[in-house]
């Protein structure tokens, strides 16, 4: 059952400071649920849609993210100013669930905000920070959608609708999972350790027919400086990795299949034209020019023939917005700024690359970190949907991962298949903790990712790990959150149909990682 009535109360253009009138050169036009908006050459910064509905005192309510969460997923009451990105789910008091959203890859970045008496739809149609210049076009601009659901539990609610948002996802063929190297190495890593590291992986699953991921995150790229050291060129490794097409080799002779980093927007390249970067920005690569996604091809197309059978691209939201989604207030990208290509919005550009990503990748597997999920939804098969986890801080992973597989399970199997982040083993961390983090992941049916070091874990530990990742070698969702409206670190979850208190909270309160 539908939630907002069929035609909005009141729909608003504005051009760059100002509220448009008829006559500005730029109209816009609703039919099924679809908005469009076409000019000339008025620069189009934002529409608004606005239904008057009233809401009841009492109801809560719950939105998404413009990237990954920070550990801010939560339930909360009015608060007529939140921004909520993309969807917004709404519990009533009745406990009917209703839910408010646009479906994947819309042509604007898109935004809810609810008060007593009505719900706005916010479009961001600018390019960058100025306003968008159509030039003649019309703009595919939003699809809305709303349910109401009564009768199940508002997670259960919000997958359906989820996956209403996303008609066409692409999945594996075989639920992922397996280790990464980030959250013990940091980035200090060589030939010879990835392939320890792949050693030790077969050991803790032999015998599993679905074979796991052995990913290796930055520190294999031959550029690394003190103060940036993920940057291209991507067209080989360094001295600790002379041979990358060898390497995925011998990564396979292990049983493991080999996953490979890298950061599509980050090159330093002095050859290349002053229009091909952003802004202000060195190394920071311009996606909306033509030849920025020649080179995004090539290098997607190089790490596909080494041989890496999962490709993970990172940081392409901060590189465009120079931002992360906790400094996004209200909307990605800062004021006054524009991309090589003004004649697109920001969304158009970010799907383009997402398009340019999944189509270099052929049969690789795509899983994006820092990406827009909203955007990349039916271009990547995986998506990191919470922020880092870590291998020193028990109180970050407690923070950011259960938040994240919490807050984000709707979209798990309906947008991509869910990657809530690593379970960092480096010896910092009291098994204790880790081992609940890493059953959690692994009940969850999303992809459970290990960053152990070999020698840290003794023999009782080795096989509590084997037994979980045969469980994430499956991929069952098994796990529910009961108490999500009121924690945001829910301890209470449901499991195979049991319930299961988690303790996540050190006796002493623990040491919140803004100490360090």
């Amino acid at each position: 059952m539908s939630f907002l009535q069929e035609t909005p109360d009141s729909i608003t253009l504005y051009s760059e400071r100002r509220r448009m009138t008829p006559g500005d050169g730029a109209s816009v036009a609703f039919e099924n649920g679809k908005f469009e908006v076409s000019a000339g050459s008025v620069p189009l910064c934002f529409l608004r849609v606005r239904w008057q509905h009233e809401l009841p005192a009492g109801t809560r309510f719950c939105g998404d993210a413009w990237e990954r969460t920070y550990g801010d997923g939560e339930w909360r009451g009015f608060e007529p100013s939140r921004m909520m990105p993309w969807y917004f789910f709404a519990q009533l008091p009745d406990s009917t669930v209703a839910a408010c959203g646009i479906k994947v890859r819309p042509g604007c970045f898109a935004a809810w905000t609810a008060d007593p008496d009505g719900i706005t739809l916010w479009c961001d149609l600018r390019s960058g920070g100025r306003g968008v210049l159509l030039n003649g076009r019309t703009l595919a601009v939003a699809e809305v959608a709303s349910e109401l659901y009564s009768g199940i539990s508002a997670y259960a609610a919000t997958r359906k609708f989820c996956a209403q948002l996303c008609p066409d996802p692409i999945f594996p063929a075989a639920p992922v999972y397996g280790s990464n190297n980030w959250y013990y190495a940091y980035g200090n890593i060589t030939e010879a350790s990835v392939l320890e590291d792949c050693r030790y992986l077969a050991e803790l699953t032999a015998g599993l027919e679905n074979r796991p991921f052995m990913v290796m995150d930055d520190g294999w790229q031959k550029l690394r400086l003190k103060d940036h050291n993920n940057f291209g060129p991507w067209d080989c490794g360094n001295v600790n990795f002379p041979d990358m097409p060898h390497l995925a080799e011998k990564m396979k002779a292990y049983g493991v299949r080999p996953g490979i980093w890298y950061r599509p927007l980050f090159l330093n390249d002095p050859s290349l034209k002053r229009e091909c970067f952003l802004r202000d920005m060195p190394y920071t690569l311009d996606p909306s020019h033509p030849e920025v996604l020649e080179i995004v091809t090539k290098d997607v197309t190089r790490l596909r023939e080494w041989g890496f059978e999962l490709i993970k691209h990172d940081f392409t939201t901060y590189d465009v917005a120079g931002r992360y989604a906790f400094d996004m207030h209200p909307w990605p990208c800062e004021n006054g700024w524009t991309f090589y290509d003004q004649t697109r919005t920001t969304a158009e550009i970010l799907t383009d690359l997402f398009r340019t990503i999944r189509k270099a990748a052929g049969p690789v597997l795509i899983m994006g970190c820092n990406t827009i999920g909203h955007l990349a939804a039916g271009l990547q098969e995986l998506s990191r949907t919470g922020d880092d986890t870590s291998g020193r801080h028990w109180d970050r992973t407690r923070k950011m991962g259960v938040n994240t597989v919490a807050f984000r399970g709707a979209q798990h199997r309906t947008f991509f298949e869910m990657d809530a982040d690593c379970v960092g083993i480096s010896g910092e961390i009291p098994w204790k903790w880790n081992q609940q983090w890493a059953e959690l992941v692994a009940e969850s049916g999303s992809s459970l990712f290990l960053s152990p070091k070999p020698g840290v874990l003794n023999a009782e530990e080795n096989n509590e790990l084997k037994r979980l990742l045969a469980i994430a070698s499956k991929g069952k969702i098994n796990a529910e959150p009961l108490d999500w409206q009121e924690n945001t670190c829910p301890e209470l979850w449901r499991i195979n149909g049991k319930e299961r208190r988690f303790d996540w909270f050190e006796a002493d309160g623990g040491e919140p990682d803004f100490l360090w």
